[in-house]
């Protein structure tokens, strides 16, 4: 592990260039932490550690990270070790208790990763995976069990008004079922049955319909993925969530804590309602392509709750218009936002966009492209 950490440590120690979108990125967690936190000694060591004299990062500014580079080579030296049961642990610990917080070393000792059993849904003869629920992957799953009953043949006003209303429907059965996978109350493949993809198809008019009333959030999320020459691949993503997380970074560590909690209800009937070991419904999802029982590609997309709207219009490009990879990212992308709503990219076809409301879709147009996630 210390090994494959050194190049990180090495970055963190003797500087790295900021990139623009970047910094861009950085400057806008900057001014929203001010904003809220600016006063509050809880958040202060955020801005000791991600502000280099009282600022954020300039484009192509070198940084250096210390404290991120110290933790770093302590998890490599112990395996991990030093994060869940040993120094780390004790620092995050008397951090959380200094500020009242309620995170303790016992929580960190108590942690195993899962081995999980994926998902998938065949599409155009290629089996598109995801991994199982509290993410939120089996919402891309059901849009295209629903999509896949549409007969494609070009990128018209009909192929985007189906997949609208295929992208609503499944984000209405996922944010009323998707939770931790031992409080559900149904089982993930019932709703990723053929035939329940035919009646959520049938159900589609030609008219835009409200399927549910949730807003997407924010994001703060890191995607990569690799393959070797013998054909392994590896689909990775990771969040702390909204820009930086919570805004708390641990003293001395450059640990910041991740705010994924605050997709919890307080609503005592939701499926999310918050309790004590719970997993909250979560956005994060890494994806995979297989075809015959093979992996022929990984793939993933950034952006919260944009992340499922990606995957489903990157496999719909990639197998309904044969594009390739760079192809399918560079494609013209939509956003669902509620109700109604969409917001699409300026690149978007206009005239499609007009047959798009007078079927009374709310098209906004965005000429922001950092709205729509990255790939």
């Amino acid at each position: 592990l210390l090994e494959c950490l050194t190049p990180a440590i090495q970055y963190a120690e003797n500087g790295f260039p900021v990139a623009a979108n970047t910094a861009k990125m950085w400057k806008r967690a900057y001014e929203r932490n001010l904003n809220l936190y600016g006063d509050k000694k809880e958040f202060q060591e955020w801005f000791n550690t991600f502000t280099f004299d009282g600022k954020p990062p300039e484009p192509f500014q070198i940084v250096k990270l210390p404290n991120h580079a110290k933790t770093l080579r302590l998890i490599g030296e112990t395996q991990g070790e030093a994060f869940y049961k040993g120094n780390l642990a004790d620092q995050i610990e008397a951090d959380s208790l200094a500020h009242n917080g309620y995170l303790r070393k016992k929580d960190l000792e108590a942690f195993e990763s899962a081995w999980v059993e994926p998902l998938s849904v065949n599409y155009r003869g290629y089996d598109v995976v995801e991994l199982p629920p509290s993410g939120q992957g089996m919402v891309a799953l059901m849009a295209l069990n629903v999509f896949k009953n549409k007969e494609v043949t070009q990128r018209d006003a009909d192929y985007y008004h189906e997949m609208f209303e295929a992208m609503k429907m499944a984000f209405a059965d996922g944010m009323h079922y998707i939770t931790d996978p031992l409080k559900m109350r149904i089982e993930p493949k019932e709703l990723l049955k053929e035939s329940y993809g035919k009646k959520r198809y049938a159900q589609i008019t030609p008219e835009a319909k409200i399927h549910t009333h949730d807003d997407p959030y924010t994001s703060g999320t890191v995607y990569l993925n690799c393959a070797d020459e013998e054909g392994n691949m590896v689909s990775m993503i990771q969040s702390n969530y909204m820009g930086f997380g919570s805004g708390i970074v641990v003293k001395d560590t450059g640990i910041s804590l991740q705010n994924r909690g605050a997709d919890f209800k307080l609503d005592l009937s939701h499926v999310n309602c918050l309790a004590p070991g719970k997993k909250t419904y979560h956005t994060i999802i890494p994806g995979m392509l297989m075809k015959d029982g093979r992996c022929v590609g990984v793939f993933g997309v950034m952006g919260g709750y944009m992340q499922p709207q990606g995957h489903f219009q990157v496999v719909s490009n990639l197998l309904d218009f044969q594009l390739n990879p760079q192809m399918a990212l560079d494609a013209p992308r939509w956003q669902w936002l509620k109700e109604k709503t969409f917001k699409v990219e300026s690149s978007f076809d206009q005239e499609i966009v007009e047959v798009l409301r007078k079927r009374g879709h709310d098209i906004i147009v965005e000429k922001d492209s950092t709205h729509f996630g990255r790939g």
